[in-house]
């Protein structure tokens, strides 16, 4: 089994948690300094980049370098982000990003041919360059940004959001069309679904305080020109052969290795995580189910209102035939409200359960990578067992030549085990983190859209009431 990699000496001892500890970080920065008197008596000028700059000297005061923030770009994977995060919010008040995406335009003829997406973006965070930009990015980009997310954050415990499935048929659908290079392409449920999909996930993406502050999503979202193609996206790529390998030797880890577990929250976390899992799962076929039945009531109802039609046309009684014309103007209505309410069931809740669908799969991705750094630990702690044994028996048998180099590896192995060890501790304690957060953005988000499903559903009822009510005086006027 691979050794995890070791981060550089110079870090081991950082509490990267902000975590209070009892002894100074700096404290051996700041012991048995050689005294310079010459930074007293004068001030010392540096050139840099055609500028002098003063060196401090060493009776000033630095009060003011305790409260230099941590660039972004250095640190990316301390809970410290959420609080940089919080500091923010504080001195800007309501911060906001939204993003939307139109337009989708076909780039190119045939089979070489791609969709391009334009993704609109307005905010008032301070991160980016500007309040309002638009870039045009074909599918592969996002493919490619969430490759990069998942590549930075997932080993540590964040929860990435999924990225939308890839679609071949209905990728060839649109390659062979006819519609023209740079046209817009709409009226397309494959397009709008897709283009629906891509909005949610960078919507998602852009509510996490610290993937929204990464350098490739602002890159992604403001950089106005086009990204490097990503090929490992591709499916038949060695990229993508290489990551169908890893996934089904994952896959065979997740079934065949049981951690035991120390901790209990994690335990009860993860069955409510299945549990709530297999339910989503039932509900999402249920409403499924529903949207086709709704479909197909609409066609019922549109062959209603034709045969009312072709009746009334070869009536001879006057206020029947009336009547019957005025039934299958009312039988439209109602067809354009079945389809409505299809449509609406499917955005509204069918897609919203697989994005949480996918979401699940996330999160469950992110306790495995907490069951691997506990392998790497639990590795290295029998690495570190055999090692002692192996010195113990040089001792015993007088081998001097080899218990120097015995003691090293023993030395090195028991640095291995304390990493992994906080390397594992860290992981758990960014998990809890993230699905605190997880359940706070899912509750909220389940609220607003099934307050947003029944309004719909009630508006589309009190249409239809009110398209039968104005048909009743016509049913009732029949001699």
């Amino acid at each position: 089994m691979a050794d995890p990699v070791e981060p550089p000496p110079l870090f081991e001892n950082v509490n990267i948690n902000n975590e209070e500890e009892e002894d100074d970080v700096f404290a051996s920065a700041m012991q048995d300094h050689p005294p310079v008197l010459s930074l007293e008596e004068e001030d010392v000028q540096d050139v840099i980049n055609g500028e002098e700059i003063r060196k401090m000297k060493m009776s000033e005061t630095r009060s003011e370098m305790e409260t230099v923030p941590i660039s972004d770009d250095v640190i990316i994977d301390t809970p410290t982000m959420e609080e940089v995060e919080a500091v923010n919010m504080m001195i800007d008040g309501e911060q906001f990003i939204n993003i939307t995406i139109t337009e989708p335009q076909k780039i190119g003829e045939g089979m070489g041919s791609y969709l391009a997406y334009r993704v609109c973006t307005t905010t008032n965070m301070r991160v980016f360059k500007k309040k309002n930009f638009e870039v045009l990015r074909r599918f592969s980009d996002f493919l490619g940004l969430h490759d990069k997310l998942t590549e930075k954050y997932l080993k540590v415990g964040r929860i990435i959001p999924p990225a939308p499935e890839k679609s071949v048929i209905g990728n060839a659908k649109i390659k062979m069309s006819s519609q023209p290079e740079g046209g817009t392409v709409n009226g397309n449920d494959f397009v709008e679904r897709r283009r629906a999909s891509l909005e949610r996930y960078l919507r998602r993406t852009a509510q996490h305080p610290v993937l929204v502050l990464d350098p490739d999503f602002r890159e992604f979202l403001e950089s106005d020109v086009e990204l490097p193609k990503a090929t490992s996206t591709s499916a038949l790529s060695g990229a993508g052969v290489m990551r169908l390998f890893n996934k089904v030797g994952e896959t065979v880890n997740k079934i065949t290795y049981k951690m035991d577990e120390t901790d209990p929250w994690f335990e009860e976390k993860l069955a409510h995580v299945e549990a709530f899992e297999t339910q989503l799962r039932k509900l999402h076929t249920s409403i499924e189910s529903m949207v086709t039945y709704r479909k197909e009531l609409a066609n019922l109802t549109n062959g209603v209102a034709r045969s009312a039609a072709m009746l009334s046309a070869c009536e001879d009684h006057n206020s029947l035939s009336r009547a019957l014309s005025q039934l299958a103007d009312t039988e439209e209505k109602v067809e354009a409200l079945h389809v409505e309410q299809a449509n609406t069931d499917f955005f509204i809740l069918c897609e919203l359960l697989k994005d949480y669908l996918g979401l699940l799969g996330a999160v469950r991705d992110a306790f495995h990578e907490r069951t691997k750094l506990f392998q790497h630990w639990e590795h290295s702690k029998q690495m570190l067992t055999k090692k002692r044994e192996a010195k113990a028996k040089y001792q015993i048998n007088n081998r001097t030549d080899k218990i120097d180099q015995a003691g090293q590896e023993v030395l090195e192995w028991e640095a291995k085990v304390e990493r992994g060890k906080e390397n594992f501790e860290r992981i758990s304690k960014m998990i809890k983190i993230e699905m605190d957060r997880f359940e706070r953005c899912r509750i909220n988000e389940f609220k607003t859209t099934f307050i947003k499903y029944l309004e719909n559903h009630m508006d589309h009822q009190a249409k239809m009431v009110k398209y039968w009510e104005t048909f009743l005086p016509e049913a009732k006027a029949i001699a």
